[in-house]
């Protein structure tokens, strides 16, 4: 029976940590190495931790002088490794036999390190615009080509009336309006409270306590209780909307309803944009409602003006174009929101990660619309509503 091979020695954790063990004449620190710095002899695990860390605790600076002639064997693999180490670069004073040299340098000269990124020319910005830039005018675009076929479909409607979804239609009007109301009517009577409480502190000190019920009407009326509501049924009904159709995309039923010829405007937009353009104004006037009920009270626990009173100056300090132009906003918030929903809808692809990301550019695009058209309404009836 032929005797047992000895193993190849593994380099030794004392021998081949890199260790300080003299300075040479210029005071540098010197790493002395030893062992077998092979492929086959780092093949084991807890060797080539130890040596992983001892070269971790080596200095890899260019000062640094290394003496690799205490090693036995040296092959690409050590010789990589040492490489690696010095960070693709020769020491400041390295020690080694010819045929470590041989090795060193034929894998400093096929060791490629990472490329530096060239600086983007004119060509290559321009070719980022145009893959970029223009994706808010394709949105634009299909955003309007959406809204020229609920024209169309709208058009549709009124010539055969008998084939209007009109089910689907008073499924999304309950939805989307009567289980608003609860919500809608909590929130509008604290923000009223709230506005009623912080408005006295200051009407107080003036003695113009009964200049609450102007300030309160025409916030409440004019701008915060569209506003609000708006905000509220983005975030409920606009986010439902667009994770239906979401659903409907990744269960491929828009697909099915495209072989059998259902057209997505006529069966899935215009029933609800028409839903939210109607209950969008009278969700408005319901929180506004409420708003001024929860300022009324606090109008009278913090000022004592009788709710009487309240109601009797109502009319004289919010003239009624105040109400027909929070009406006539809270219609085209509806619609907006009810196209943004269906836009983001149609957009998501067939997996979860994109319809939750659908999802939430919907909530974040309806409110973000609804104040920038609220500021513009602002702007265009700034003359409107108020008593001469």
């Amino acid at each position: 029976m032929p005797p047992a091979a000895a193993p190849i020695p593994a380099p030794d954790a004392e021998s081949v940590l890199p260790r300080v063990v003299r300075h040479d004449e210029q005071g540098h620190r010197l790493n002395v190495a030893s062992g077998r710095w092979t492929a086959l002899a780092m093949s084991r695990t807890s060797t080539w931790e130890a040596l992983s860390k001892s070269l971790g605790a080596a200095p890899a600076s260019d000062e640094t002088a290394w003496d690799l002639r205490p090693i036995e064997q040296l092959d690409h693999i050590g010789a990589q490794l040492l490489w690696g180490h010095w960070h693709n670069a020769w020491p400041a004073s390295l020690e080694m036999s010819d045929q470590q040299k041989a090795v060193l340098d034929q894998v400093a000269r096929y060791t490629c390190g990472t490329p530096d990124e060239p600086p983007k020319t004119l060509a290559d910005r321009l070719k980022a615009f145009a893959l970029n830039g223009p994706r808010l005018m394709i949105v634009a675009g299909e955003f309007t080509r959406m809204i020229g076929q609920l024209a169309l479909d709208i058009g549709k409607l009124i010539r055969a009336p008998h084939r209007g979804p009109w089910r689907d239609f008073s499924g999304h009007l309950y939805q989307f309006g009567a289980t608003a109301l609860p919500i809608t009517a909590l929130v509008g009577l604290l923000i009223g409270v709230v506005l009623a409480y912080l408005t006295s502190q200051q009407l107080r000190q003036y003695g113009a306590e009964t200049f609450i019920v102007n300030i309160l009407g025409l916030s409440l009326v004019r701008e915060l209780g569209p506003v609000l509501a708006a905000v509220l049924i983005a975030g409920r009904s606009g986010s439902a909307i667009t994770a239906q159709i979401g659903v409907m995309r990744v269960t491929e039923e828009l697909d099915a309803m495209r072989v059998m010829g259902i057209p997505h405007g006529f069966r899935l937009v215009m029933p609800r944009v028409l839903a939210l353009a109607i209950a969008m104004p009278l969700i408005s006037l319901w929180t506004s409602m409420a708003a001024l009920a929860g300022g009324m009270l606090a109008a009278e626990a913090a000022l004592d003006i009788s709710p009487a009173f309240f109601l009797s100056a109502l009319p004289r300090a919010v003239p009624i174009g105040n109400l027909y132009l929070a009406l006539a906003k809270s219609a085209v918030f509806g619609i907006l929101i009810a196209l943004v929903g269906c836009y983001f809808g149609m957009k998501v692809k067939p997996n979860t990660e994109s319809l939750g990301k659908g999802t939430t550019s919907s909530v974040v695009t309806s409110i973000t619309i609804v104040i920038l058209v609220d500021a513009l309404f602002a702007v265009l009836f700034r003359g409107v509503g108020f008593s001469s």
